[in-house]
């Protein structure tokens, strides 16, 4: 399982899943799973000496609406997995006091990207 990058559990709360039980939900084997984590459409957390995924990141059998960018505009701005995970999970002031995720939950693609996008700056 090296190689995929995993984030700090810095959320401990968050509801989370295996890597299987994502397999299960988006019909794919595990190793799917593992290479879209790998290729940044998802992101893992290690929680103990597991890799987990947490479940906001997926919706109606498919990953997130606009999760997968969101995570290509923080690499590219050069946050690392933790980073990522605990930008997308801290209250935003500028998104109406909400969570990144739960933007992008309710739709607000555009906004949460432009938040990413500036933080580059």
């Amino acid at each position: 399982m090296s190689g995929i990058p995993v984030a700090d559990d810095v959320f401990s709360e968050i509801d989370v899943l295996s890597f299987s039980e994502v397999g299960k939900i988006l019909e794919v084997p595990v190793n799917k799973v593992r290479q879209m984590v790998r290729d940044g459409h998802l992101l893992a957390i290690r929680r103990g000496r597991d890799m987990v995924i947490p479940e906001i990141f997926l919706e109606d059998g498919d990953v997130l609406k606009g999760l997968t960018g969101t995570i290509t505009v923080l690499a590219d701005s050069g946050f690392s997995a933790t980073e990522m995970m605990r930008w997308l999970f801290a209250e935003d002031s500028s998104l109406v006091g909400v969570t990144p995720i739960n933007a992008l939950k309710t739709g607000h693609i555009t906004e949460v990207r432009r938040r990413a996008q500036a933080m580059a700056f």
